[in-house]
């Protein structure tokens, strides 16, 4: 049975550094967490380990993935005599599965970074500390690390990036085409999704505007989508949407172009890889989001950056071993066998993936070409006016003449409910 009260938990198991919060308290993390590669002076445990992930780590198709690094798990622990007990939960039905009864939850999940404050507030989803956060921060860029971290806490192992990137046809743009968004359209016709509001923040982002802060954590900060460098972009924005090379790709423009030779370029996931690979065969090419050019000025576009990551319910009842389970089934071997088994492309920049050009593309993302996407409830406030904006800029609503003031007003609507 799965106990309710962690600090006394704790203190039964001698793991002060596995967790470092239950709820609203949080406790200083210590180096005594017990991680993969430290088994040598583990106290004997036996214990049954309940473990969720989607369907697709589990199919003997695949290899199941996920029963094959937990038995390679428990080998590593000759201590600790390990039953496991599969459950199947995709990583977006983690808050709904997990939320419903968390002390009933499994004690290691797989979730999408977003839902990071619905499993706090459940109780389902532990701080993690000690060395655990330790080969986070080694194996993760600062944007995928900062994906995971909430209120200045780390709740998740990350183990793939959930962003988008740049398809291209290579018979139409060279390498050296794809870094320049202005660049690209003296050659081909590109797309994107310009009234889609996960997209438009990228050239909003490179001027300087933010989303509650420079690291998206100051809920007081509110958004900063105004003055100067705010109107700067939307009168670029106008000029691109006018621009007879650009497309806004929205209901399969993109996708349909890429086919019919009408388009060179989109912006898309990896979701997309296999029908982009479909429409160009040997011409796709795969790179980072470009720069584009105001004042003469070079921006980099941020992309939207999310994780999916490995947590660690709360209420587990052997905790040092859970916390070392989701550290293996996001550390570099677990990671490089899922790339292997799945194409689930990973967040470990020591992972060589040179032969892969999705892959190596993503990384280049988290990088340089990201932004982490807030966390904070009030990130709810962005969606629509930004998606407003981009409508409006497609349909010729909004002009040079009136960019300031729509800009304005667009960063008025966002900021109406952010508590100061």
């Amino acid at each position: 049975m799965k106990k309710k009260v962690l600090a006394v938990l704790l203190a039964a198991t001698m793991v002060a550094g596995a967790f470092t919060g239950c709820g609203d308290t949080k406790k200083e993390a210590t180096d005594a967490q017990t991680t993969e590669g430290e088994a040598a002076g583990e106290e004997a445990i036996t214990a049954t380990i309940t473990v969720w992930a989607p369907q697709e780590d589990q199919d003997e198709a695949n290899g199941n993935w996920l029963k094959t690094q937990c038995e390679a798990f428990a080998a590593e622990h000759e201590n600790w005599d390990l039953t496991f007990e599969y459950g199947v939960c995709s990583e977006g039905d983690a808050k709904t599965n997990v939320g419903t009864d968390a002390t009933a939850a499994a004690d290691v999940y797989m979730f999408a970074n977003d839902q990071i404050p619905d499993l706090l507030a459940a109780n389902g989803i532990a701080e993690l500390g000690g060395s655990t956060v330790e080969q986070i921060k080694a194996q993760n860029s600062e944007t995928m690390v900062n994906t995971v971290t909430y209120d200045g806490g780390v709740y998740g192992v990350p183990f793939t990036s959930n962003t988008w990137f740049m398809y291209y046809d290579k018979s139409v743009f060279s390498e050296e085409d794809v870094k320049n968004l202005d660049t690209m359209l003296e050659k081909g016709t590109v797309a994107f999704p310009l009234s889609n509001s996960w997209y438009i923040a990228s050239f909003y982002v490179a001027n300087g505007c933010t989303l509650f802060g420079a690291d998206g954590t100051d809920e007081a900060a509110g958004f900063d989508f105004s003055g100067d460098k705010a109107a700067a972009v939307t009168d670029y924005l106008v000029d691109l949407a006018a621009n007879p090379n650009f497309k806004n790709d929205a209901d399969g423009v993109g996708i349909a172009g890429l086919g019919d030779g009408s388009v060179s370029a989109i912006f898309s996931g990896s979701w997309d890889y296999e029908n982009v690979k479909e429409a160009l065969g040997d011409n796709m090419g795969i790179a980072p989001a470009p720069t584009f050019t105001i004042d003469g000025k070079d921006l980099q576009m941020k992309a939207f950056a999310g994780s999916k990551a490995i947590g660690v319910n709360p209420n587990a009842e052997y905790p040092q071993v859970a916390v070392a389970l989701a550290a293996y089934l996001g550390g570099t071997e677990a990671q490089k066998a899922h790339l292997e088994a799945r194409n689930i492309l990973p967040t470990d920049s020591s992972i060589d993936c040179s032969g892969n050009d999705l892959a190596t593309a993503v990384q280049a993302v988290l990088e340089s070409a990201s932004t982490v996407q807030p966390l904070l409830s009030t990130m709810g406030q962005y969606w629509t006016p930004a998606q407003t904006m981009g409508e409006e800029i497609v349909n010729g609503s909004v002009t040079h003449d009136n960019a300031a003031d729509k800009t304005e007003a667009m960063n008025e609507a966002m900021n109406s409910s952010v508590v100061e």
